[in-house]
Parts: C-alpha cells; structure tokens; sequence
C-alpha cells in the first residue's frame, strides 16, 4: 500500500503553480504594496496581472477560459499571495472560493457561459451577505426580493462587502419569501450596471485597505428570474455550502501571512 503524503507535499503541477505565485508577488506585487496601502486601492498593474497569470480564475473550466484546476491549487495561490499581501490574498480568495464556486456548482448552463468567462477574464465578483443586523447572525437578514411579474425587485442595505468597489458582478442574497424566514433566501447575480445597485462609503480599516470593504445599496433593484442562481429559497444552503469552503481560503491565507511575518522577523532576530 503507498503510503499517505503529508497535506503539506505538492505533486509537480501544484509545485509549478507555487513557483508562479512566488515569482509574481515577488517581482509585481511587493514594490507595490506601500503604494495601494496609502492610497487604498489596487494598482492597475496587480489586478491585470492576478488575471493575466490565472489567478482569477483558479477552477473555472478551461474551455470557459479558466485556469481549470483544482480547490488545492486555489489554496496554494492564496497562501502565497499573502505571504508578500494578505489584502490582494483576500480578493482572490472571495473571487474564487466563493464566486466562482458558486457559479460553477449552483448556476446553470446559461449563467455559467455567460458569467465564468467573464470571471476569469476581467470581472472581479463581490459576495454580498452581511448586513448591519444581521452580521455573525447573518441569515436574520432584512434585505427583500419581491417577485413582480418575471423580475424581483430587491430592497435593502449590506454592510462591510468586500471586492465592492472593484467588482462588476455581485453575488446579491435577500429574502423572496420573509415569512417562511432562512427558507426564503435567495441568491441572486446583479450586475454593476444596474441603475437599483450603489456602492457606499468604503469603510476605514487598521490594514488591507489595498482593497475595499463598502456598504451596498439596492432600491428598487430589479433582476429577471433568470439572474436566480440556483432556485427560488435555495439561497441559505448556497451561502453555508460556500462559507464552508470560503473559511479554508481564509485559513490558507492566514498560513501566508504567518509565514511573511516570520519571513520578515527572523532577519531582524538574527542581527
């Protein structure tokens, strides 16, 4: 029997995807780091770059124009990203822990055609749960969705949305049906160019403010029926099934962040 390798042993593919990140943070992301940390924003420079080298777009299938890996290899990306910026770390763990996981395992064959190509190409996507009541409580949400002929109409405010300010496609959750509570969420794809969604005042942070953190408005939101990912009411599972493995790309980034700061003590230590 071959024995077990250790969780920390990568086979060739995952080793040259490794070797990828390390160079680009090394070489693109860390002259740039001070610069998008005082002015609060991500360098033109960076996020073509996250796309270009296929960071964006980890597990979207290769004929959609994805990289077409594995949740292993999004992992590996997140560690080494913030092992040099745990802030760009953090937008492209949401964009592929949680974005495109969700239009790979949830959307149909439409949504995914038309949205996956667009997430490994160019659009940053931002996942909007929290709001100002409903925070670790997050299902206690207050944000609407009324069903008005084919559309939805959605009404309500989210709080500390990530990707906000950067993103073009956003991953909306409201309640469609309020009295049946948890089981009326619906997830919905709104657009930017949607005249009923506003950006808010980007919220001031101790760090990470390479990217962004925004309240979200909807008024009078209205998204066709086909813009649903999944089914009406299947929003609360999405969102659990998502946290679950968007919590591990966290955990990955953590990993990174300790292993710079080491990276960045031991020098200092040894003088």
């Amino acid at each position: 029997e071959t024995p077990r390798l250790a969780a920390t042993h990568l086979d060739e593919g995952e080793a040259q995807v490794q070797h990828s990140v390390q160079q680009f943070a090394d070489t693109e992301l860390l002259s740039l780091i001070d610069e998008m940390e005082q002015s609060q924003s991500i360098h033109k420079k960076v996020l073509e770059g996250l796309f270009e080298n296929g960071f964006m777009g980890i597990e979207v299938p290769s004929h959609f124009g994805g990289a077409g890996l594995s949740f292993v290899e999004s992992c590996i990306v997140i560690k080494e990203l913030a092992r040099v910026d745990p802030a760009i770390a953090g937008m492209v763990d949401i964009q592929n822990t949680l974005i495109v996981t969700a239009i790979r395992k949830f959307a149909n064959t439409e949504m995914q055609s038309r949205i996956l190509p667009k997430l490994a190409k160019d659009a940053v996507g931002s996942f909007c749960l929290s709001e100002s009541g409903s925070g670790s409580d997050a299902f206690a949400m207050k944000t609407t969705a009324e069903k008005i002929g084919e559309e939805y109409v959605i009404n309500g405010e989210k709080c500390w949305i990530s990707n906000a300010a950067e993103a073009s496609i956003f991953l909306v959750f409201a309640n469609a049906n309020p009295s049946l509570g948890h089981r009326g969420i619906t997830a919905f794809i709104v657009e930017r160019e949607n005249p009923g969604l506003k950006i808010g005042k980007r919220e001031r942070k101790l760090g990470l403010n390479a990217v962004s953190n925004c309240q979200l408005f909807l008024e009078q939101c209205k998204v066709h029926k086909s813009q649903i990912l999944g089914s009406e009411g299947q929003g609360y599972k999405i969102a659990i099934s998502l946290l679950n493995e968007g919590r591990i790309g966290i955990a990955a980034q953590m990993v990174g962040l300790a292993i710079g700061a080491l990276d960045h003590a031991l020098p200092y230590v040894h003088q």
